[in-house]
């Protein structure tokens, strides 16, 4: 079934703009909302569409998933796309999810991996190997945020990790989003834009959950020292 371009038009028009990252509080509407409208999709695009989410979302994932089940979903996405934006896209993701994962690896202080191991993807890996000393593994000039984030993971600093790498996702949609506006893949460009801003409200909600509770705790925890200490 091909697609309808007034459709996909509509659709697109009517989306509220996804906005800055990290400025809004919450994705501009519901998933629940967002699902409605995108059953104008056809049933090819909406099995496109839930295909690359599987491979890009982590929270998608099992928790049980291996190394192996990510690289495969991404290389399961990239055989059944024919479209070069959305490969690119996903080849992005996945280059940046080998190079966090190295850094990881060699901050436990592990060797680099043996050849024909199934931990990365794509041609990173011999790269990657070959420079494994190396404090961004020499690719900071194609990756200009790999020895922040490098910093980031020695210290063991989640939050602003996080941050840095939800930015440079954010960043790469943007850049190919210039590129495409009414059609599957500005579809598919806003859907993974709406995924980071969720993300990342997410996370930043159960940070600020665990403040506030913090923050009671510490209150309670003093108003029972000054309850002792007037019986006392």
């Amino acid at each position: 079934m091909t697609s309808d371009p007034d459709a996909y038009v509509m659709l697109l028009s009517g989306l509220p703009r996804p906005g800055p990252l990290f400025v809004a509080k919450r994705p501009p509407l519901s998933r629940l909302r967002l699902d409605r409208r995108l059953k104008v999709l056809t049933p090819e695009h909406t099995a496109m569409l839930a295909m690359i989410e599987d491979a890009l979302s982590w929270s998608r994932l099992p928790i049980a998933a291996t190394d192996g089940d990510v690289i495969a979903r991404g290389e399961a996405a990239l055989a059944r796309l024919d479209s070069a934006t959305l490969r690119s896209i996903i080849r992005s993701r996945l280059d940046m999810r080998t190079c966090v994962a190295a850094l990881r690896r060699r901050a436990r202080g592990e060797e680099a991996p043996r050849k024909g191991a199934v931990w990365g993807f794509g041609t990173l890996l011999t790269r990657i190997r070959r420079a494994w000393t190396r404090p961004a593994f020499g690719l900071e000039t194609v990756y200009p945020w790999l020895p922040q984030a490098a910093k980031l993971i020695g210290r063991d600093n989640a939050l602003p990790l996080e941050r840095l790498l939800l930015e440079q996702a954010y960043r790469d949609l943007d850049r190919h989003g210039g590129f495409h506006i009414f059609d599957f893949e500005a579809v598919v460009i806003y859907v993974l834009k709406w995924d980071i801003l969720d993300r990342w409200a997410r996370y930043d909600g159960t940070r600020a959950t665990e403040r506030f509770e913090g923050l009671v705790h510490a209150g309670l925890d003093a108003y029972t020292h000054i309850a002792f200490e007037g019986e006392t």
